[in-house]
């Protein structure tokens, strides 16, 4: 069995993908926790600073950061707090991975931090790719740094990729998608979905973000714009695949389609992403064959869930269009969750802040912000 010690730093350690990468800690103790972080849940992550005894914790709402050094002054862990703590968690000496498991854009930066600070990325934040791709894979490459992919479907087309030699070998990705609680359903059906309605995801277990982007496909555009830059190709269809046990699949030039499937459940891709090119044992996730007698796959309906259309102009357009599509999307769900927009005005607002903002073809990290920013203003004029 695979030994050697493992030291981590996760961003974004009370979410979802947090919670499962410390669940995994705890069944293996060569995964050391060296930093954690959280935006304002300090309840939970004081009980994890407790268990887990990282360095550092960081908190980047400050005044959440305060009553948090409160609560551990009896111990010896640093508490930071802003954009500042989270790029020290980031960048904190002793790990040798960083799971970045933040939400948005704002896992951006500190992505950056850790990358030039030499540290292997085990990336849960879509975002950064879709919005910063250009400029954080050439990083990678000149840091000597691997990104590895901890979303199940790009988990899964990493998976699939063992063993080619060639990248010229691959025809396409087949990247799968749910299709979330709406699926054939149409356009009028849509009208009266509440956040409660949209919140409801078959298969998966997410935080409400991510979970109300699977229900609009624009989690799946995002995951489309964030594989051109994992894999180098933009050669991606997308195929609705209701029972979620095909997590992707990657066909090659002879037709040959390899896939990976499993239960779904999030902590394969977490754990080979941190265990990775080694794997370990995992109890209780055994996929049982025999429970699934028809696996199915769809066209997605792009004509009632036009976001992911939008996706596809954004890749084809680049620039800084990924980001228009990316911080649209993230102020439209923000108003959504507050019932200030309706459900079918997601997707609107996507469109007309993608209309709106002209394109800059090579963006530099401070047009990027700006576009997040404009794109924003944009949608929040709209409520």
């Amino acid at each position: 069995m695979y030994r050697e010690e493992i030291k981590i730093a996760i961003l974004g350690s009370t979410g979802s993908i947090g919670t499962q990468t410390l669940e995994i800690a705890r069944a293996y103790p060569q995964i050391k926790i060296c930093a954690i972080s959280a935006h304002s849940n300090i309840d939970l992550l004081e009980k994890q600073a407790r268990e887990f005894k990282p360095r550092l914790v960081a908190v980047t709402n400050e005044e959440k950061a305060k009553d948090l050094k409160i609560k551990l002054a009896d111990t010896d862990i640093k508490v930071v707090s802003g954009r500042e703590g989270l790029n020290a968690a980031a960048t904190v000496q002793e790990a040798n991975t960083v799971v970045t498991a933040v939400v948005g854009i704002s896992g951006l930066e500190p992505t950056i931090e850790a990358i030039k600070a030499k540290k292997n990325i085990a990336l849960a934040n879509k975002e950064t790719l879709v919005t910063g791709g250009h400029i954080v894979t050439r990083l990678a490459s000149e840091n000597g740094v691997s990104i590895i992919p901890v979303d199940s479907e790009h988990s899964a087309i990493f998976q699939s990729l063992q063993g080619c030699r060639n990248k010229s070998e691959v025809k396409r990705i087949l990247l799968t998608a749910s299709g979330g609680p709406f699926f054939c359903k149409t356009r009028e059906e849509l009208i009266n979905i509440t956040p409660a309605d949209a919140l409801n995801h078959p298969n998966w277990n997410m935080g409400a973000k991510v979970t109300i982007d699977s229900s609009t496909l624009v989690n799946k555009g995002l995951e489309v714009i964030e594989a051109k830059w994992l894999f180098g190709t933009d050669n991606i269809k997308v195929l609705v695949h209701r029972q979620s046990v095909v997590h992707s699949m990657v066909e090659f030039c002879d037709n040959a389609v390899i896939a990976q499937l499993g239960v779904p459940d999030m902590k394969l891709p977490i754990q080979y992403a941190l265990t990775y090119p080694h794997r370990l044992p995992m109890i209780n996730n055994e996929l049982d064959f025999t429970k699934y007698h028809n696996l199915t796959f769809d066209e997605p309906d792009t004509d009632t869930f036009f976001a992911l259309s939008l996706a596809f102009d954004a890749l084809k357009q680049s620039g800084v269009k990924p980001t228009v599509f990316n911080s649209a999307d993230e102020a439209a769900v923000e108003l959504f969750l507050k019932d200030k927009i309706s459900y079918l005005g997601i997707s609107e607002a996507i469109r007309t802040a993608m209309d709106k903002i002209k394109n800059i073809e090579s963006p530099t990290i401070d047009d990027i912000f700006e576009t997040d920013r404009l794109a924003r203003e944009i949608v929040y004029s709209l409520q």
